[in-house]
């Protein structure tokens, strides 16, 4: 009893502090609407909220052969455009990237991201310029990616022979899985200098937060549309949110102690020891504190692991997918290598463009080209229970990354002499 008069108290302020935030902001959006770019019409308070689904991509591409390249939606109460084509996507990223340098604001960056202290988030400016020069030279130059070669040698020779073992047997694989762990090792040794993971229930623990995290930051949430609800937490993710970042708080915390306790004992010097040495700089250009390492922290590491694992599984999808296409690859690899083991378009943005693309670019195909390059030189594939190529199901899941709706799961075969 008590459960519904609250949820019913909670709906009838929840509709009239929207009505009355729409009755406010409407006639100041009636001044500009005469130079919108053409869109739907929406409904009061919701504007076109309603016409986006469990796909929005797909919804907005559908609509955009409507209303053209360049189309206005109004998501809540935020005016919104939306840019369909490679000429509109070069003037927006590009010709006029300055004007659309910054991310709005939304919960997940709030709680998640350490109020938007991290890379990804934060507001462009001099402190977003200053992080973004110290990942790219500490981290992401080509330089620091060339010194990492003996590291990715390994890891991928590590996971090459999970592979032949699973061919010696002929049984299935969960290759999403096996990818997203090989990326992971490689982002921690990167970043931490070391693997956090050492087993298959940590494995899973970590990547269950991480994804957990990834979903709720693409996640339809109210209040990042309609202002002064996100108090009322309607739908329950900004409690969601702050349980994620409180694992990952603790990780990092963690990982900071060690590197504070370890001093100039370590090993060698990898990215973390980096930004102590800021902290406890006066000298920098900009002074950070734990807050902004460990929002850094999450960006190389997330950035790093989901979106390269993602990207692999998309192409090794479509090479399934496409046997023909997978024996011409085969084919001209073998041509260079042999059989011995070791022998800017604006059409594809997977970077983005512009000030606020990718800084991590170079490293991201390099692991790409990499793993793929080995899958498919040193086995040959089929589907479990003698799926036929064309069945494979290639639905995808929306999300920061896109990835596939199920997992991949295939049979390898070892083709090489050694």
């Amino acid at each position: 009893m008590y459960s519904s008069f609250s949820w019913t108290w909670t709906s009838l302020v929840f509709v009239l502090l929207s009505y009355v935030f729409y009755a406010l902001t409407k006639k100041r959006n009636n001044k500009y609407s005469e130079s919108l770019p053409p869109g739907p019409k929406g409904i009061p308070i919701l504007g076109n909220l309603l016409m986006l689904g469990e796909l929005p991509h797909r919804d907005l591409h559908h609509l955009s052969k409507q209303y053209g390249s360049i189309m206005y939606l109004r998501l809540g109460f935020i005016p919104t455009i939306v840019v369909s084509s490679p000429q509109a996507a070069e003037l927006f990223l590009k010709t006029y990237d300055l004007n659309f340098a910054s991310r709005p604001f939304n919960e997940a960056a709030k709680y998640i991201s350490y109020e938007r202290k991290g890379l990804s988030f934060a507001e462009y400016g001099s402190y977003w310029r200053n992080v973004r020069k110290l990942c790219t030279l500490e981290l992401l130059s080509n330089l620091k990616i060339e010194s990492f070669k003996t590291m990715r040698r390994e890891e991928l020779g590590l996971f090459i022979e999970s592979l032949k073992e699973a061919s010696r047997d002929h049984v299935e694989v969960d290759l999403s899985a096996k990818v997203l762990t090989l990326s992971t090792d490689m982002s921690c040794l990167m970043v931490f200098g070391k693997k956090r993971i050492h087993n298959e229930h940590e494995q899973k623990s970590f990547h269950a937060v991480v994804q957990e995290g990834l979903q709720l930051a693409a996640l339809f949430n109210i209040a990042d549309y309609i202002p002064y609800v996100g108090a009322l937490d309607l739908q329950g993710l900004a409690k969601r949110m702050k349980v994620v970042s409180k694992v990952f708080d603790d990780m990092f915390e963690q990982i900071i102690d060690e590197h504070v306790d370890a001093g100039d004992k370590g090993q060698h010097r990898d990215f973390v020891d980096v930004m102590l040495s800021f902290m406890e700089s006066k000298d920098n250009e900009f002074q950070i504190e734990r807050s902004n390492i460990k929002a850094i922290i999450l960006d190389m590491l997330v950035g790093s692991m989901d979106t390269s694992s993602t990207a692999i599984e998309w192409v090794f999808s479509e090479l399934l997918k496409h046997p023909n296409v997978m024996k011409k690859v085969q084919q001209e690899i073998e041509r260079v290598v042999g059989q011995d083991r070791l022998g800017r378009d604006f059409q594809f943005l997977p970077f983005g463009q512009g000030r606020r693309g990718c800084p991590g670019m170079q490293l991201g195909l390099t692991v790409v080209r990499l793993v793929v390059a080995q899958l498919v030189h040193c086995f040959d594939w089929e589907l479990p229970n003698g799926m036929p190529c064309t069945e494979l199901n290639m639905d995808e899941e929306f999300g920061l990354t896109m990835p596939r709706a199920k997992h991949l799961s295939v049979i390898p075969t070892f083709r090489l002499r050694i």
